[in-house]
């Protein structure tokens, strides 16, 4: 694939976009936002996104959680090993992943969890719902509370990714409501992560994750205060950094977007290598559609110049290859 493909164009920084007017009741200031949007998902496919509605006590206590599970010992955390499942749910090591084919593996340990009810009976989930990753959900034992703070985070970064859906539909010159039915089930999972600290990383071939585009339509990060690691490659082969801003999540397109816009909508390339001595913890939730939904060109997005480039495949079956992938399963 060449970079022309999988890049943004040639930017020197990450646009900050404001989410307040999506709340408006004001349809021409939603339309305005979504303008913002489109040019950016054309010309990046990464923006921050500030005013999202995620209370900082939500991520004081996703972060907390964390930093204690990761502080466990090995042997612990791989009674969860997510290769003991069927969904891919659970525990994964340092280096066990190498998702950018030459590297030696991915320098980071990640929790992976999908959609359940935020609170009453943990086994009350999609597991009757059909796709790769439908099932329950596995959790620690420790921390007491992390099952409680992991998916408070998840439900308030999902309500995120609605109003996002709404706003990449307007964005598309689609109506409004265009996904709300290909985004029944919330077919959404959330990796929490854990990046060693690696200050005089000297061997290209490993990074904290190797140089990638996301699976899914686009994915909402969380990245920890005042710790540089992500970038993203423009279409100069040049890598631009994204720092951490307060207040602020950051938004990136995936495959499906782009598979699904026939290319208008940009899923760049990206990596991220924590350089500096201490541990680093972000949290990604990757936003995708309903398994059984078929990912074709949308009609708004061909045109006899711009003919299909991309033949139909269902959402849970190309995410399944693509992780089957990346962990060679």
């Amino acid at each position: 694939m060449s970079c022309a493909s999988v890049c943004g164009g040639a930017f020197e920084s990450i646009p900050i976009i404001d989410l307040e007017d999506a709340f408006s009741e004001d349809e021409a200031l939603r339309r305005a936002l979504a303008q913002q949007i489109r040019i950016a998902c054309m010309d990046v496919g990464f923006f921050y996104v500030k005013n999202h509605g995620i209370a900082q006590h939500c991520l004081d206590e996703v972060l907390r959680v964390n930093k204690e599970y990761y502080s466990f010992p090995a042997e612990e955390k791989m009674k969860l090993h997510h290769k003991t499942a069927l969904n891919f749910k659970g525990y994964s090591p340092p280096l066990e992943a190498n998702i950018q084919p030459g590297n030696k593996g991915d320098l980071h340990e990640g929790f992976r969890i999908g959609w359940e009810e935020k609170s009453g009976d943990p086994m009350v989930q999609n597991a009757s719902r059909d796709g790769v990753m439908s099932g329950a959900n596995v959790w620690p034992d420790r921390p007491e509370d992390f099952r409680t703070a992991c998916m408070d985070y998840y439900h308030a970064a999902l309500a995120v990714g609605k109003k996002l859906f709404c706003l990449f539909a307007l964005a598309l010159d689609l109506p409004e409501t265009y996904f709300d039915n290909k985004t029944v089930h919330s077919a959404a999972t959330m990796r929490t992560l854990h990046y060693p600290p690696q200050p005089d990383a000297a061997d290209d071939k490993i990074l904290g994750i190797g140089a990638h585009t996301d699976f899914v339509c686009f994915t909402i990060l969380w990245q920890q205060t005042g710790l540089e690691a992500l970038q993203v490659l423009n279409s100069h082969e040049q890598w631009i950094n994204v720092p951490p801003l307060p207040g602020t999540l950051v938004i990136n397109l995936g495959d499906q977007f782009a598979r699904w816009t026939n290319n208008i909508f940009k899923s760049t390339v990206h990596r991220a290598a924590n350089k500096n001595i201490i541990d680093r913890y972000s949290i990604a939730l990757f936003f995708g559609t309903d398994y059984e939904v078929n990912i074709e060109p949308i009609y708004t997005c061909v045109t006899a110049e711009r003919p299909a480039i991309y033949q139909a495949i269902t959402a849970g079956e190309y995410v399944k290859q693509r992780l089957k992938a990346m962990y060679n399963k």
